[in-house]
């Protein structure tokens, strides 16, 4: 089950006390104070895994806790520190406090795990307390206080995957994305015939040649209304703030210039919608399963969605892989990718 929100608890561990002791030796008329400090309380660091791809196991567990530190003993013993506890999330990964007052998802901003091994401090361990040792001096030299060690942090967090991908695949249910994944990527998406086979974001890796290669991510479809909750893209639209660019595909099955137009616009809509930013990022517009007409008509048809939308349209059959490269070569030199190679780019074959 693929999970990209979770709430859970934290809380570091208290720190040790100081301990109040004397020194009591035979034939030392004089004993000192010797109590020691308490240990340090254990921390709490989220730390992105690149090998985790959902936060399904942070749903199942909501409340983590580290250990305390051992109180400070006589004869100037130290109490053991505890061991910070590490929660592995996914690369990714955006976490926030969770605010009285607020939704979770407006909560402050703690951190953004953006590489793998990348750790991030949530809940700080108490400091232990000293001991009465630490209070001696010329003019007290028999103290009788110490130091209880600092209380736990306790919070509640917001947790949120954004999937981190090169390229975002875009359009309405069933326009061609998980297949054009599959061709681009060993990716194996679920692919059939009817809206909403993409139940969550999948993952290919394309390579463009001389070693180098684009995370391609498909998004799953959205429909009038996704940023309101409609469909399923609502729970999706965040995975695509974090790609460089978009090719949005569009199916001509219906052979209608304007069902094509119509089709565009809504989810051009839905993103600016839920975001001013996605607005802005670089497209490429992909007229997708043109292998469903004839060759006279695929030409027209493309000419008259280009013009219609005032941009440069792709042809794209990924199931025959006909435009495969061309896309693949766009999306790569929009990205920086390749720009200055002459190797052509090559989709990766199926099966």
């Amino acid at each position: 089950m693929f999970l990209d929100e979770a709430i859970i608890t934290v809380s570091s561990g208290k720190g040790g006390n100081g301990c109040v002791s004397f020194r009591r030796e035979k034939f030392v008329p004089r004993g000192g104070p010797d109590g020691g400090d308490g240990g340090k309380g254990g921390s709490i660091y989220l730390c992105a895994n690149r090998d985790l791809t959902t936060l399904t196991d942070l749903s199942s567990q909501p409340f983590y806790r580290a250990e305390k530190g051992q109180d400070g003993g006589g004869n100037k013993r130290a109490g053991r520190s505890a061991e910070d506890l590490v929660i592995e999330v996914p690369v990714g990964t955006v976490a926030r406090e969770i605010l009285p007052d607020k939704p979770p998802g407006e909560g402050r901003l703690r951190g953004d795990l953006l590489s793998h091994s990348e750790r991030l401090l949530v809940a700080r361990g108490g400091k232990g307390g000293r001991g009465n040792k630490a209070f001696a001096s010329a003019t007290h030299q028999a103290p009788r206080e110490a130091e209880k060690g600092e209380p736990e942090e306790e919070k509640r967090l917001y947790l949120e995957l954004k999937l981190l991908a090169d390229v975002g695949l875009i359009g309405m249910p069933n326009a061609g994305k998980s297949t054009l994944l599959s061709r681009l990527s060993a990716a194996t998406p679920k692919i059939a015939d009817y809206p909403f086979t993409t139940l969550q974001p999948n993952l290919g890796i394309a390579d463009v040649g001389d070693y180098r290669r684009i995370v391609v991510a498909d998004i799953p479809g959205l429909i009038e209304g996704a940023h309101k909750g409609a469909g399923l893209g609502i729970e999706f639209l965040r995975h695509i703030e974090r790609t460089s660019i978009l090719i949005h595909l569009v199916s001509v099955e219906g052979e209608s210039v304007e069902r094509m137009v119509s089709d565009y616009r809504i989810v051009e809509s839905e993103l600016k919608q839920y975001s001013d930013e996605l607005s802005t990022k670089p497209r490429v517009a992909v007229a997708s399963k043109i292998d469903l007409l004839p060759a006279e008509r695929q030409k027209e048809l493309i000419e008259a969605f280009g013009e219609a939308l005032a941009c440069e349209v792709l042809p794209l059959s990924a199931a025959t892989g006909q435009g495969l490269r061309d896309v693949l070569e766009r999306a790569a030199r929009l990205l920086g990718v390749g720009a200055q190679d002459e190797t052509p780019l090559e989709p990766r074959a199926r099966g």
